[in-house]
């Protein structure tokens, strides 16, 4: 189950500027730096196998590059430990990809599959020490075998690792979010909240907006105990964003962050900021959970009736990250809980 911040990045990857960004920015890549965002469009990675179960956590985008198309494929790994498997994970994330282009005949006029960017987002604080290739967790084949075994690789957005000199002379969205969450000290929260103030005031489109605020509740969510945890308020169009990032800088500074900080993290634990090894851990996520979908749904659709409110009260953690995924594009709000229009 992917946690709350998970779906605070997934709601910015749901942006075809900051999927360009990501790359065009963070990875060596240079092919996508001056395609246009109408050649992005986004694909449901709901793919099911006889043997394996739907994926639906990760990011997947189309993108035209003149007559052909490449695949963007985004798995976020969001404050998790390192996993050995990646790679193995990635190859078969992309095989399920190709199947289903396959079964929909999505295919190139000569009958090719499409080449595949794998790209793997990691903050969390261990560093990365899973293998970037398959073939580093295979066994070492007889020479007369070597040229068939699979050799699937994939590239690595290690956040925590990221140059701080380069990333504070970066003035993209993606660069001050990833500042903001590295933060170690209030000077620094302070300017950046200081430039998104600035980004904000620049009118960008709403549904951006929206995300942003979204990745910012999701982030204050994850260092709050179930005591202190708030909700993001809804923005208008017009409103006084410097006043709103005003306060969210001061939550950010009465929480205590020091994100990036193993110390920090090390202490907010020792704290207790969620009650119970297992069981208090889960209730938190469900409770930041329903902070970020609320926050969402006031944003996109205005005031929520009461019955909606009640339902995510009493949703299950399941129930709450599906609605979420269903928010990000939905047309309204009863689209939002609608199982039969969902399947549609």
């Amino acid at each position: 189950m992917p946690a709350h911040h998970d779906l605070g990045y997934r709601s910015l990857f749901a942006h075809p500027e900051l999927v360009r960004e990501l790359i065009t920015e963070f990875t060596s890549f240079k092919l996508l730096d001056e395609v246009a965002l109408s050649a992005f469009e986004r694909v449901n990675p709901a793919y099911v196998s006889e043997r394996l179960s739907a994926r639906q956590d990760d990011i997947v985008w189309r993108v035209r590059i003149g007559e052909q198309c490449l695949y963007v494929y985004i798995l976020l790994e969001c404050q998790s430990g390192v996993d050995r498997w990646m790679a193995l994970r990635m190859q078969t994330y992309i095989g399920l990809l190709y199947q289903d282009l396959v079964k929909r005949h999505e295919l190139s006029p000569g009958l090719l599959l499409p080449p595949v960017l794998p790209l793997v987002f990691y903050n969390g604080l261990p560093r990365w020490s899973a293998s970037m290739e398959l073939a580093g967790l295979l066994m070492q084949a007889p020479a007369e075998l070597a040229a068939f075994q699979p050799s699937q690789r994939y590239v690595l957005i290690d956040q925590q690792r990221l140059d701080k000199a380069a990333l504070e002379a970066n003035a993209s969205l993606l660069a001050l979010l990833f500042r903001l969450e590295l933060s170690a000290g209030p000077d620094v929260s302070k300017n950046v909240f200081s430039a998104l103030t600035t980004w904000f005031n620049g009118a960008p489109q709403a549904s951006l907006r929206r995300s942003v605020q979204v990745w910012i509740n999701a982030l204050l969510a994850r260092g709050a105990g179930k005591e202190e945890l708030f909700m993001v308020e809804n923005v208008e169009e017009g409103a006084d964003m410097g006043g709103k990032l005003a306060t969210w800088a001061r939550e950010f500074e009465e929480l205590g962050f020091q994100k990036g900080s193993a110390e920090g993290m090390a202490k907010g634990k020792a704290e207790g900021k969620v009650e119970g090894k297992v069981e208090g851990k889960a209730e938190g996520q469900v409770i930041a959970l329903r902070a970020v979908l609320d926050s969402l749904l006031r944003n996109r659709f205005g005031d929520l009736p009461a019955s909606t409110t009640q339902r995510i009260g009493q949703a299950t953690q399941a129930e709450l990250e599906q609605w979420f995924e269903r928010s990000l594009n939905a047309g309204s709000l009863q689209a939002v809980f609608d199982d039969g229009a969902a399947s549609n």
